[in-house]
């Protein structure tokens, strides 16, 4: 077994009503949160499908960053021993919504500011049962605490989920389910293998733009590995993802203050635990290429990337993307994950479509549930009108409501 991918066995959970075999602790202060830092790395070990948006550098880094305005509020759940078996990261934000009423959303930490995916609860195997009751036992204890409660972009297959719904079926709670694309390649044990699942087009231009770039500059194609080189490389990550967006006519990730703090925060707590995967290529000394990405295990998380529109006939983020999954691969990495959207030209490198679920409950007849079912309503008619606009209607109005929310966008920035 490669480093790095033990998984310790869980705890058994205690026989009897599990649901009162678990006691809560609420944390509400980072400081104080930080305490739980041993556990929280074993609880991770017991759970074989985490991943970096899990872990505490991840979202302490986040919370630093996109933390104001909201109130921490995560529930550690601990067995009888003591032992640290649950982990529900989430935070409370109010918000005006449709009438100007105000209604306090409680959300998954790292959720909010567009960055995070893969989001969810940590459970050791054998608890999930205790673990989904115990938290709709709490959520339900505490009545003035929130409104609406919003877990978004939870893995598919995730086993808290349908135990939540199942719960929430059987205590009348409103709830909505909803689900959004994402997509990620499964890398073989070999170069040559994950090739052939390349088109024979794609597999010659490799080898042909890759050719013509050693011709015309000098290349180098290099992953930062020293805390040393960070700023360097955010720099040029930064630039080149908001020249293709302004480009485009639009601000770009990067026009966000806040967003930029993160990443140079994230970067470093990832670099030390060997989780970064930021890879960049240099023509004639100068980055045209940047690709940044996480690493937890035996995968890999692409975030963010940035391509020169100068060098766009040198093909350098083809290049690049193509060199770094090749080493990759030679380091044991058997998924590669874009994480949200559709597929798009990511089928071309092989990415197989999945799904998030997104999870909206409120206690019945209260605010929150009425809220809920506007939203689903709204949402009903928006797919109603897509599926009967005519094609040029419905892209006029897309490209308003962005327009409309570009200033919102700005004003973080």
């Amino acid at each position: 077994m490669a480093l790095g991918q033990q998984h310790l066995t869980a705890p058994e959970p205690a026989l009897g009503d599990q649901a009162t075999c678990l006691t809560v602790t609420a944390y509400e202060d980072l400081n104080v949160l930080k305490q739980l830092g041993e556990a929280w790395e074993e609880l991770l070990s017991f759970c074989p499908e985490v991943t970096t948006f899990s872990t505490w550098e991840w979202l302490s880094s986040w919370w630093v960053a996109f933390g104001q305005g909201r109130k921490l509020r995560v529930l550690a759940f601990l067995n009888t021993q003591g032992r640290l078996v649950g982990l529900a990261p989430m935070s409370i934000i109010s918000r005006r919504v449709a009438g100007g009423q105000r209604l306090s959303f409680l959300e998954l930490m790292g959720d909010g500011s567009g960055d995070s995916d893969n989001l969810g609860f940590l459970v050791a195997p054998g608890w999930e049962e205790a673990f989904t009751r115990t938290l709709l036992r709490e959520l339900k204890a505490c009545k003035g605490v929130w409104d609406v409660c919003q877990l978004n972009t939870m893995p598919a297959d995730s086993p808290v989920v349908e135990r939540i719904l199942a719960l929430l079926k059987q205590a009348g709670w409103t709830a909505f389910e909803y689900r959004r694309p994402a997509s990620a390649i499964t890398l073989p044990a070999s170069w040559e293998e994950y090739l052939k699942q390349l088109s024979s087009e794609n597999r010659k231009n490799l080898t042909r733009y890759l050719r013509r770039l050693e011709k015309r500059y000098q290349t180098r194609f290099f992953r930062c590995v020293d805390a040393a080189e960070l700023p360097r490389c955010l720099d040029a990550l930064f630039r080149l993802h908001q020249a293709r967006w302004e480009q485009q006519g639009g601000s770009g990730s990067f026009a966000c203050r806040e967003r930029r703090s993160f990443y140079f925060e994230l970067s470093r707590a990832l670099l030390a635990r060997g989780w970064l995967e930021f890879w960049a290529l240099e023509l004639d000394g100068e980055i045209a290429s940047a690709q940044y990405a996480l690493r937890y295990r035996n995968s890999v998380f692409q975030l963010q990337e940035g391509n020169d529109p100068a060098h766009t006939s040198d093909r350098v983020g083809f290049l690049l993307r193509a060199h770094a999954i090749r080493h990759m691969i030679g380091e044991g990495v058997r998924k590669y994950d874009f994480l949200g959207g559709e597929p798009g030209y990511k089928a071309d490198w092989g990415a197989k479509r999945g799904h998030y679920r997104d999870l909206h409950f409120a206690r019945p007849y209260t605010r929150g549930a009425f809220f809920l079912f506007l939203v689903y309503s709204a949402k009903e008619s928006k797919k109603w009108l897509r599926q009967r606009s005519p094609k040029a209607a419905w892209n006029l109005l897309h490209r308003i409501n962005i327009a409309l929310k570009e200033p919102q966008r700005k004003t973080s920035s």
